[in-house]
């Protein structure tokens, strides 16, 4: 056969390709794929495309209004009215000094004058400083126990969500100021029941992030936005301009007589500015290595420490050593796991920071020893996820209360939570009535058994 120099495993491997192709001949697979072929073609030449419908001529025309057709009642057509620019809501505020005009009144300020006139008469006299400490707590909570809300003593004052709030330390008439997210600065006598007892102001672009009376001269009312610094002087009527830059967060004042401030960047650093040296920039810019400062704060005993907070940042530094590059804190709190909203030395000692933290956890952190890392006192857990609707929460100390703090809540019925600095929860500020949203920036009195919650409508609520 001439196989016979192959071997055995080859003479095999040839048998089985043999009888394999045998079989497949014996299958006729090549008659089956022709005749499968030939029924394909003949399908698809069998197969029409269907014509598509035509429209009926006298299909139905949809019906327009006349309005719609600009066509007057009367049926005669309607002239063609050119597109008009929509006007800004919100007009740009100019650089420099502004006059102390509310909103609504362009030429004059007459229904304004007596809210301004009360202001300045509540500045004259010195407020009393030292406050009402209760070193027993059963009284303190007590005090809070009596503090109510009710209908009258509630007002919506600003335009949008409120920032920022700041109240007058007069113990003869109850005045406060609001900010929003548009630049608006609400001015509200408490003690005044009627619609005059409350204006509107625009001296800045953007949201007002920080607002303080100035603790030496109350005629002064320092807010911050995101590109100014102002003051606005009831004595004179105007929003002065203290400083003009890009990123502005806080701002504390770093001396009892408010000459100068430290003012917060959101970029990270930080600024020194003189209101008693012409011109609107900064003495000195400082960056502290921070992503972000959202707040600062300065020590109320020893005023050249001061306390920021950023994205996992809370350090203290000292404003005598600070450079333009490489500062060094003196001091870590540590243990921030996300960013930090806010962070507030206790208002006599400063003893105590309180932190809010986006890891729903409230810290107090002991700050006895400002060269040291300062170790964590107490932690509560709480809900700080306000989403991006509502201010961020901001716990405040009590100026009577060297060891208790306020701060917003997302608890339902709504209400304004007070903590020991132990973690306790002494009080909840609440009314089913009147009550019914989230009060994120809160600011109590220096010296009476008043709380005032802001909310993201613009709404103040006075307990």
């Amino acid at each position: 056969d001439g196989n016979s120099q192959l071997s055995a495993y080859e003479r095999k491997r040839l048998k089985n390709l043999t009888e394999n192709a045998k079989f497949f001949a014996a299958l006729k697979l090549h008659e089956v794929s022709a005749k499968l072929q030939q029924i394909t073609t003949k399908s698809q030449s069998n197969i029409t495309k269907r014509a598509k419908p035509k429209k009926a001529k006298d299909e139905m025309v949809r019906r327009r209004s006349m309005r719609l057709q600009r066509i007057d009642p009367s049926g005669v057509p309607m002239l063609e009215v050119p597109a008009q620019p929509e006007a800004e809501e919100y007009p740009q505020v100019p650089a420099g000094p502004l006059p102390m005009i509310p909103e609504d009144e362009v030429e004059s300020s007459k229904l304004a004058e007596n809210l301004l006139a009360m202001w300045m008469r509540i500045s004259e006299g010195k407020a009393n400083s030292s406050g009402k400490y209760t070193p027993d707590m059963k009284r303190y909570q007590d005090s809070l126990s009596r503090m109510v809300l009710s209908e009258e003593n509630i007002k919506k004052v600003v335009k949008s969500r409120v920032s920022s709030m700041a109240i007058h330390p007069s113990e003869s008439l109850l005045f406060v100021a609001a900010g929003d997210k548009f630049g608006q600065i609400g001015l509200w006598n408490v003690d005044c029941k009627s619609e005059e007892g409350a204006h509107v102001f625009v001296p800045h672009n953007f949201l007002v992030s920080c607002m303080h009376f100035s603790p030496f001269n109350p005629a002064h009312l320092l807010s911050l936005s995101d590109d100014t610094l102002r003051c606005g002087d009831v004595t004179r009527a105007v929003f002065d301009e203290i400083c003009r830059g890009e990123d502005f967060s806080s701002f504390a004042f770093l001396e009892d007589t408010a000459s100068t401030v430290i003012v917060g960047h959101w970029d990270g650093k930080v600024a020194v500015v003189d209101r008693r040296i012409p011109g609107t920039s900064p003495e000195l810019s400082a960056d502290i290595g921070f992503k972000r400062t959202r707040t600062v704060h300065v020590h109320p005993v020893n005023k050249q420490y001061f306390l920021a907070a950023g994205s996992v940042d809370v350090c203290i530094y000292d404003v005598r050593c600070l450079k333009p590059t490489g500062n060094k804190p003196v001091s870590t709190l540590k243990g921030h796991t996300k960013s930090v909203a806010s962070a507030y030395f206790s208002p006599v000692t400063g003893n105590r920071v309180v932190t809010v933290c986006a890891d729903d956890m409230l810290r107090v952190y002991d700050t006895t020893s400002l060269l040291l890392d300062a170790a964590v006192l107490s932690t509560v857990r709480h809900n700080n996820n306000t989403g991006r609707w509502l201010t961020r929460f901001q716990a405040v100390w009590d100026p009577k209360q060297e060891d208790c703090f306020v701060v917003g809540s997302m608890a339902r019925p709504r209400q304004i939570e007070v903590f020991q600095d132990t973690g306790k929860l002494l009080h909840s500020f609440s009314n089913l009535d009147c009550l019914g949203s989230v009060c994120s920036i809160n600011v109590v009195h220096p010296t009476k058994n008043i709380l005032v919650g802001s909310n993201s409508s613009g709404r103040l609520h006075v307990f």
